[in-house]
């Protein structure tokens, strides 16, 4: 059976797409908060202060240490997380593209297990957004707060990391479907033959 083209697929252009933008992501921002300081080349390490700075983005902010010792401690399950990213995503990045290059079924079920995995680690994070506090100035009295421009900003950038995983949850879940009945019928003319 020939190769149809990624460009005639676009549900995984997409899927493609979206790991390709995540996989740079991730390295330069979010595992740096995992990564020793002397492995990070200065013009590289502001990527993460830039970004903190523009957003007041409370996870990454407090991941990377930013917002001080008591919010870094408090977001331990978010460095849970970026390791669940280190070490489950990162390969899945780089085996998705290629299988999704190739066309390759064989990829679906663990396309199947990331993304559900994704969809379900965002809520949290989505939730932590939704419930900063929005004030005129990024830092309250109380602690961490967003403009209401910076939770624009931030809903606007995790929402998609919620929304391309389910879509490909319930995607991949039904071609798994697909091939599991097709290898049912298969056996089923075995059978009878």
């Amino acid at each position: 059976m020939p190769r149809i083209p990624l460009a005639q697929r676009p549900r995984d252009l997409v899927y493609f797409l979206f790991f390709a933008i995540h996989l740079p992501a991730t390295f330069l921002v979010d595992l740096q908060a995992l990564y020793p300081k002397t492995w990070v080349p200065h013009i590289i390490a502001n990527i993460p202060k830039f970004y903190v700075e523009m957003s007041n983005d409370p996870l990454i902010g407090s991941a990377m240490g930013y917002f001080g010792q008591s919010q870094l401690e408090a977001y331990t399950w978010f460095r849970s997380f970026l390791m669940v990213e280190a070490f489950f995503q990162v390969p899945v990045f780089i085996i998705g593209l290629r299988g999704l290059w190739k066309g390759s079924s064989s990829i679906y079920v663990l396309l199947l297990i990331y993304a559900a995995s994704t969809t379900t680690t965002t809520l949290p994070c989505l939730a932590v957004i939704l419930s900063t506090p929005i004030s005129p100035t990024p830092i309250s009295a109380t602690g961490i707060s967003l403009t209401a421009e910076q939770s624009l900003l931030l809903l606007s950038s995790y929402i998609p990391f919620l929304l391309v995983p389910l879509v490909m949850t319930i995607d991949m879940a039904i071609r798994v479907q697909s091939l599991v009945a097709a290898g049912q019928e298969g056996q089923k003319v075995t059978k009878q033959e």
